[in-house]
């Protein structure tokens, strides 16, 4: 019956399929384990405890050289999830207005849009990551040159320095935080921010409510003003906001916050390159709605830029998402090129120096693709739960 009849013999199949898989991935393990073990190794984690032994310029947390292996890896995932954050908004800002512009009717506009387009996205990104650096480091002038009575370069309104090392920004901190702990507190930050998300969010939907039900949308622009800062300053008087400001110390500037070039040629790059790609998919979502849509929308005495926003992206981006999420996780895993300018992503430190120093290649390559693919995999659930909210709905 289970292979005769037509109900139960896909089960059938599958089952087999299922178990041939598994006594696959058990076969290739057990003769891992067994090669490991003619060879006199094993798979141990316990280097992560001991002293890494290098140094980590650009970080998250506090780090130096008598830090453990472990606390180096987690200050290169840190690196490679904020280098890959930071990438996917601006990549996407580039990406949506290179897209919208190409589809200009302004010649010049879209023919310089279609050569950003070319040149940026058929010139691989490791050769812009060096490139990027390469003038950073070339144009941008040393720390020394801001010292003396006449220095040859200045503060940009006296609280920001771009150097060939890096830009020194001011950075905030707290003067009575509520926690010892500093990441705490800006957990805390999140928190609120987030909560004025899903607080402006409930304001949208209850307005869009009264609309359908009287056909007139109440104004809620000042309500959703406050969700989002009331809360937000009254946190920063209570935790003490202040700022503290680089200051030339020595041969470089200490205080404040430092972007290294590093992450300023890694970030730009996958942000420009990407950006590419993501105006080709812009272009092909706004090419794919009727024109029919535009038109009706400017009967209606609405304005092209009125009609992109309100009319045409909405229904673009049910076919700009699904690719979209693929540039993402592009941006994610070639962030691993970081190394090229000196940058400590995971690659970097758990694939490549802890690995050099401990030998442990099997452990570390193991926790590496586990990593990039917890990652990938969040990023693709997060996106495709976007992409379910705003599909066309089918009763």
């Amino acid at each position: 019956m289970l292979i005769n009849d037509t109900r139960y013999r896909s089960l059938t199949f599958q089952a087999i399929a299922a178990i041939i898989l598994a006594l696959s991935f058990w076969y290739l393990l057990n003769n891992l384990f067994q090669n490991l073990a003619a060879a006199g190794l094993n798979i141990s984690y316990s280097f992560f405890g001991e002293s890494a032994g290098y140094d980590i310029n650009q970080r998250l947390i506090e780090y130096d050289s008598q830090s453990s292996h472990g606390r180096a890896a987690v200050v290169g995932i840190l690196n490679t999830l904020l280098v890959a954050f930071l990438a996917c908004i601006t990549a996407t800002i580039f990406g949506v207005v290179a897209g919208v512009l190409r589809l200009s009717n302004n010649w010049l506009v879209s023919k310089l849009m279609a050569f950003y387009v070319e040149i940026f996205r058929n010139i691989p990104v490791l050769i812009w990551i060096i490139i990027i650096f390469t003038i950073m480091t070339a144009v941008l002038p040393a720390p020394r040159a801001f010292r003396g009575d006449e220095p040859a370069a200045s503060m940009l309104f006296g609280s920001a320095a771009f150097t060939n090392r890096g830009v020194y920004i001011p950075g905030p901190w707290f003067s009575r935080p509520l926690f010892d702990v500093a990441v705490l507190n800006w957990l805390l930050v999140l928190a609120f921010l987030v909560g004025s998300f899903f607080g402006a969010r409930a304001l949208g939907r209850w307005a869009t409510k009264v609309q359908e039900a009287t056909g007139d949308r109440p104004v809620t622009w000042y309500f959703s003003l406050g969700i989002w800062l009331v809360p937000f300053l009254a946190l920063m008087v209570i935790m003490g906001l202040s700022w503290e400001y680089p200051a030339l110390k020595g041969f470089n500037f200490s205080g404040g916050i430092k972007i290294g070039g590093p992450l300023i040629a890694l970030w730009f790059a996958l942000s420009i390159y990407t950006g590419a790609f993501i105006a080709e998919n812009v272009r092909a979502g706004i090419q794919a709605i009727n024109k029919g849509q535009t038109e009706a929308a400017a009967s209606l005495g609405l304005r092209p830029g009125r009609v992109m926003n309100l009319v045409v992206l909405p229904q673009a981006l049910r076919v700009i998402i699904p690719p979209l999420i693929s540039q993402y996780l592009n941006i994610t895993k070639n962030s691993s090129l970081a190394i090229a300018v000196g940058y400590a992503d995971i690659t970097a430190t758990l694939g490549g120096i802890t690995l050099n120093q401990t030998g442990r290649a099997i452990e570390c390559v193991l926790l590496l693709m586990l990593f990039y693919l917890t990652i990938s995999l969040l990023i693709s659930a997060f996106m495709n739960v976007y992409n379910s909210s705003i599909k066309l709905k089918e009763r």
